[in-house]
């Protein structure tokens, strides 16, 4: 016999091993997806396949899976609780998790002061100036008392020096009188 016909194909080659290549890309995918029923069902066709560091891999990712099956749904009562939760998120360090949840409340309401706010914060602290400043403006528009809770925000450290960011904070009485007679004239 040649030695040819008892050799093994490559593993690149293995049709059963691309395959399990797939099914634990696949099952990665859904994990970054959120979806991790779908995972936890491509990870289980690996565990007892023929590759012992895929299924290694996948027992791993399968207890990933389980503890993400675990967690308690997040149901939030109110706006304002939702809104905490965002602030904790921003207070872990979890900015994208944070933007996504404010995200949330503005999609029900458009107009939430305190999510638009959220959103400068986490502007400023991502080094976002512009939009920082933008979002202010717009929060204070519908809310000025807001200034007040800004004023001694630390979010807002990054602006501080700013003169904008003063000059939202500190607005010159005398100018927005003169915008209120101009706004009751018209």
């Amino acid at each position: 016999m040649s030695p040819k016909a008892n050799a093994k194909k490559p593993a690149s080659e293995d049709p059963n091993v691309t395959q399990a290549f797939h099914a634990f890309e696949s099952g990665l995918r859904a994990m970054q997806e959120h979806k991790f029923d779908k995972a936890r069902a491509a990870f289980e066709k690996l565990v007892g396949g023929p590759d012992t560091q895929l299924a290694d891999r996948a027992r791993v990712f399968l207890a990933a899976c389980a503890r993400q099956a675990e967690r308690p749904s997040q149901q939030f009562k109110t706006a304002e609780e939702h809104y905490d939760y965002a602030v904790s998120l921003i207070n872990a360090g979890d900015y994208i998790g944070a933007r996504e949840h404010l995200d949330k409340i503005l999609k029900q309401n458009s107009k939430s002061d305190f999510a638009i706010y959220g959103l400068a914060a986490l502007e400023c602290l991502t080094g976002h100036v512009e939009d920082s400043l933008k979002r202010l403006e717009e929060a204070l528009h519908i809310n000025p008392a807001m200034r007040f809770q800004a004023r001694n925000d630390s979010d807002f450290q990054n602006l501080a020096e700013d003169p904008r960011f003063t000059e939202l904070l500190y607005p010159d009485p005398d100018a927005q009188s003169d915008e209120t007679l101009e706004s009751l004239n018209q």
